[in-house]
């Protein structure tokens, strides 16, 4: 008899892991502006620095503190295909998972169109190139801060 994914009228269904709550201490106050903490601007560095290794292009760091409560980064990125959108992903989470950082979440990975993986104060965004057009993440945050990457690593790749 085939699994039906139910024991004793008991789904076995997993729930999601509930996202750990922002720690106020972490944020230094400057007058209205809150500053990220090293650690995340860290995290967003070595992000950007292992999806360039796997050949992502157009590559930015966006600072969205003070302009959210959900992330003091935003790392944006573009993949060719699904299947270089979902080595992106995994190739990220792997090099920060080696440096003592573990993800809370990681969706969209099966379609590999748009993936999203959490880091509580950063935030890592892998698109297809069509993806990151439609949502315009970077026109939305317009007005934020880009945190510059080494010169020789924005150069788009070929």
């Amino acid at each position: 008899m085939p699994a039906t994914g139910r024991t004793k009228g008991k789904s076995t269904r997993t729930l999601p892991r509930p996202r750990p709550t922002r720690k106020v201490s972490k944020l230094k106050s400057t007058g209205t502006r809150a500053t990220p903490t090293t650690e995340s601007k860290k995290i967003a560095l070595l992000a950007a620095e292992a999806a360039l290794d796997k050949k992502a292009s157009a590559v930015d760091i966006i600072d969205v503190t003070g302009k959210v409560d959900y992330a003091d980064y935003l790392v944006l990125m573009t993949g060719l295909n699904e299947r270089h959108v979902a080595a992106i992903a995994r190739a990220v989470d792997e090099h920060l998972h080696k440096h003592g950082t573990n993800s809370v979440a990681i969706e969209g990975l099966p379609a590999a169109r748009w993936v999203l993986i959490d880091f509580v104060d950063v935030v890592i965004h892998v698109f297809l190139s069509e993806a990151r057009t439609l949502y315009d993440l970077d026109g939305l945050w317009l007005d934020a801060r880009r945190i510059p990457l080494a010169a020789s690593a924005s150069k788009p790749t070929e």
